[in-house]
């Protein structure tokens, strides 16, 4: 299996993480799943239908992982295997619009145990707020790299080589590579693999990163 991109501890696959997922060793899953809203992606039909059998397939591979936080929007919540919680990220400006109004936050679902706290390293918030935008990168759907620095941080705060199964634009692969991380990205779409090699290549900053 050769990797599309390999560098400083980030990998990069391109092809389909059902067929990827099962050859990697196993490390906690961050990852922001299609929403079968009929998103235009490229190499993905983005229905309802298409969406449920992808996520009956992946689910054993999720549960399978030390531990996963898992963005499935609002109205897929109830597709998932049940969580060990719901986590919150609160976007109070709104962030879309719902048959109740203004979405003002997004559910993350969490699988496994609390890391802080099975460690012995005390209580964390269950929740983020953050208005922070997404860059815009070619990808239809990218997520706000700031947001994503936070949610790695509390899903590992080790060393463990986190993986992304729907990688996309390499959001949560950038978090790693700023917070001196390591990780795993599959992504289907070679022009999206593309993107996120791009902006890997970009080098990192070291400012301070606020606690959480």
């Amino acid at each position: 299996m050769r990797p599309y991109y390999e560098h400083a501890g980030i990998t990069i696959f391109c092809g389909d993480c059902r067929e990827i997922l099962p050859q990697l060793s196993s490390g906690p899953i961050l990852t922001d799943p299609p929403y079968g809203n009929e998103t235009n992606y490229l190499s993905f039909n983005d229905d309802k239908e298409t969406l449920q059998k992808l996520i009956s397939d992946i689910a054993p591979l999720i549960l399978s992982a030390p531990r996963a936080l898992i963005t499935p929007g609002i109205a897929n919540i109830d597709l998932y295997p049940k969580p060990e919680w719901i986590l919150a990220w609160f976007t109070p400006a709104g962030a879309g619009s719902g048959p109740w109004g203004f979405c003002c936050w997004q559910p993350i679902l969490a699988y496994g145990k609390d890391p802080y706290l099975t460690s012995g390293m005390g209580r964390r918030p269950d929740a983020i707020i953050a208005t922070e935008t997404s860059e815009v990168n070619g990808h239809p759907c990218p997520k706000p790299l700031g947001v994503w620095k936070q949610l790695l941080k509390r899903l590992s705060p080790g060393d463990e080589i986190i993986i992304d199964p729907f990688m996309g634009s390499g959001t949560t692969l950038r978090a790693a590579k700023d917070l001196g991380r390591r990780a795993i990205g599959i992504e289907i779409c070679e022009e999206y693999c593309e993107i996120s090699a791009k902006r890997l290549s970009q080098e990192v900053f070291n400012f301070a990163e606020p606690e959480t």
